[in-house]
């Protein structure tokens, strides 16, 4: 693991959220405001840092620079629908090695939340159906990650009251604020082979951020150790043939 790896993480973290401050700003002076934190999501690319931490990470690991895809490129076959673009694909000679999502929430958590479970769930399924009818080649399991990037505020900390009225809702649920609804799908996206990897990050936005991992299985370290981990196994597949 670099050195400098906590740091680095720190400075991407950082400016995820200077770069949606300055996106807001430079809407403002078009005459585009739009309401609420809207004006955060609606240009796009925010998780680049990260993106793109990991992506010099993978080159480090070994990966060739020219097999790592974060802009173009980035579709791949489903089997309930025709492509799905990803957000950090890695492939080489053909091969999938592996495909990650990276997604963040600042706002309207209850419906942004059911939003990302949906597309994590309906995205894992569609790809692992689509390797399993043979779409991506005669090679190993590609790994699949997913990083969760959730702003720190005091809401995001509260007990949510759920919605019964049939029937009693998972217990795990019961008085579980945003942040541990988070942190039980992450957890449960890996215990369920849907993804092989995941993290979660807590973060508030202002300068310096106040990072927090609230479960140490989640943590960036595990998840970039979990990729560290499939590189070296790829490569060295590769060398034996």
């Amino acid at each position: 693991m670099p050195t400098d790896i906590d740091a680095r993480y720190r400075d991407a973290v950082q400016y995820i959220w200077t770069g949606r401050l300055k996106q807001r700003e430079k809407q403002a002076e078009a005459g585009k405001i739009d309401a609420g934190s809207r004006g955060d999501v609606t240009g796009g690319g925010h998780m680049g840092a990260l993106e793109l931490l990991v992506k010099d990470l993978l080159i480090e690991f070994g990966i060739d620079k020219s097999e790592i895809f974060t802009k173009k490129k980035l579709e791949l076959p489903g089997y309930f629908r025709s492509t799905k673009k990803w957000d950090l694909l890695v492939v080489s000679r053909q091969q999938l090695v592996m495909a990650l999502e990276f997604k963040s929430i600042s706002g309207s958590y209850g419906n942004n939340l059911n939003n990302r479970t949906e597309e994590a769930l309906g995205n894992a399924n569609d790809i692992w159906t689509a390797y399993r009818e043979g779409r991506f080649g005669p090679a190993p399991r590609p790994l699949l990650g997913y990083l969760f990037l959730l702003r720190d505020e005091p809401k995001v900390s509260k007990p949510v009251k759920n919605s019964e009225p049939h029937f009693q809702v998972d217990p795990a649920f019961v008085g579980a604020s945003y942040a541990r609804r988070a942190e039980i799908l992450c957890r449960r996206l890996v215990l369920e082979r849907l993804y092989d990897t995941a993290c979660l990050v807590l973060s508030t936005n202002e300068e310096p951020t106040r990072i927090t991992e609230p479960a140490e299985d989640l943590s960036f370290r595990r998840f970039v150790a979990a990729l560290r981990g499939h590189v070296v196994t790829f490569l060295d597949s590769q060398r034996a043939d």
